[in-house]
């Protein structure tokens, strides 16, 4: 058995989420590849598994009870997180992970490959690169763990949505000052407690007011 299995099914449990032994299983061998690349290609500051554990893989599923059905973009992916979690917790969703760095790209590409996932791909651009909008099309839920403006989040999704699209920024503290100059959203703020975690997390939803 993986050494940190019981730690996360524990905190999957805290969590209130039904994931199966195999997604659980993924999820570490997603862990383990993370930590194996992580030592040449600095994919990630946190090099402690067990930090890992709590700080990337529980904080990226706290929002899965919360998200809304359809196909997810995370922009600004960077390791994976939230995006590769989603992916591998549910499989029917076509998920596409953003980000502009080659190596965290390729990392992301390769652990694809290796688990023949066939529900998620990792794409190297720039957000706002026009081709990428035109190729990528819209999506029904757009989040990102990485972007410390929310302003500048929902400026940069806004082309990748249509009029029923949500937002799901995954914050620590509320931007209270942010989300005032956003009045043309439904607001929803979800307070999320990961387990063994001793910070805030909430969840930020938005979605458009004629939607």
């Amino acid at each position: 058995m993986h050494p940190y299995y019981q730690g996360l099914k524990q905190g999957v449990a805290e969590l209130q989420l039904n994931l199966s032994e195999l997604m659980l299983e993924n999820l570490l061998k997603y862990q383990d590849a993370l930590v194996l690349w992580n030592k040449a290609f600095n994919l990630t500051a946190i090099r402690d598994p067990k930090e890992m554990l709590v700080k990337h893989l529980l904080d990226s599923l706290s929002i899965l009870p919360h998200l809304p059905t359809g196909r997810l973009l995370d922009i600004g992916t960077g390791g994976g997180m939230p995006g590769i979690m989603i992916a591998l917790c549910q499989p029917e969703r076509e998920c596409v992970l953003l980000d502009s760095n080659g190596k965290k790209i390729r990392f992301l590409k390769q652990f694809i490959a290796d688990m023949k996932l066939s529900n998620v791909k990792a794409v190297q651009t720039r957000v706002e690169d026009q081709g990428s909008i035109q190729d990528l099309g819209q999506f029904d839920v757009i989040t990102s763990r990485a972007f410390a403006s929310l302003l500048d989040f929902v400026a940069l999704s806004e082309p990748y949505m249509h009029a029923q699209s949500s937002i799901a920024a995954m914050k620590g503290i509320i931007p209270q000052e942010e989300l005032q100059q956003l009045t043309q959203y439904q607001q929803n703020i979800i307070a999320l407690h990961v387990p063994h975690l001793d910070e805030q997390r909430h969840l930020v939803m938005l979605k458009g007011k004629s939607a």
